[in-house]
């Protein structure tokens, strides 16, 4: 295959509409525009959200103000395999998490999960623990702190 023989598939193409161009043509006379009235005229062009003189949707519509954003907490998620680098003893947190690269800013929302398995005894501070993390943590000899920040 050459550059040469690359065309459009049957259908993809179409001409462009060449209006009044006689009667034969099929668009000839008006030329698709119809008989008398605002959109026959040459320059026609209504403005946006016009409806024919009827009240638009946008005024037919209340205006609503004071709407309060509802603020949506985006959770940070560990899993209790990302916690077996640390040293048995140790106490982890959001800080020493971005520290040892398993997270890359500190966060406040920070949520414990219970996925893979833990055999050291760890202090961990986070706002949230799943019941298995938790089960698992002290499991494993350590200790679950929930912190409210």
């Amino acid at each position: 295959m050459h550059l040469t023989e690359l065309k459009p598939s049957p259908g993809a193409r179409r001409n462009k509409k060449r209006v009044g161009r006689g009667r034969a043509s099929g668009h000839g006379k008006t030329s698709t525009r119809g008989h008398n009235g605002q959109g026959q005229r040459s320059g026609e062009s209504k403005r946006f959200g016009f409806e024919g003189g009827q009240t638009p949707l946008f005024r037919r519509l209340p205006k609503i103000h004071n709407f309060d954003q509802v603020n949506v907490r985006e959770w940070t998620i560990v899993n209790l395999n990302s916690l077996a680098k640390f040293a048995s003893g140790s106490t982890v947190n959001a800080e020493t998490l971005v520290e040892h690269g398993v997270l890359r800013k500190k966060t406040d929302s920070l949520r414990v999960l219970g996925n893979g398995e833990l055999k050291i005894a760890l202090t961990v501070h986070a706002q949230h623990f799943s019941e298995s993390a938790k089960a698992k943590i002290e499991a494993a000899g350590g200790t679950v702190k929930v912190t409210n920040s």
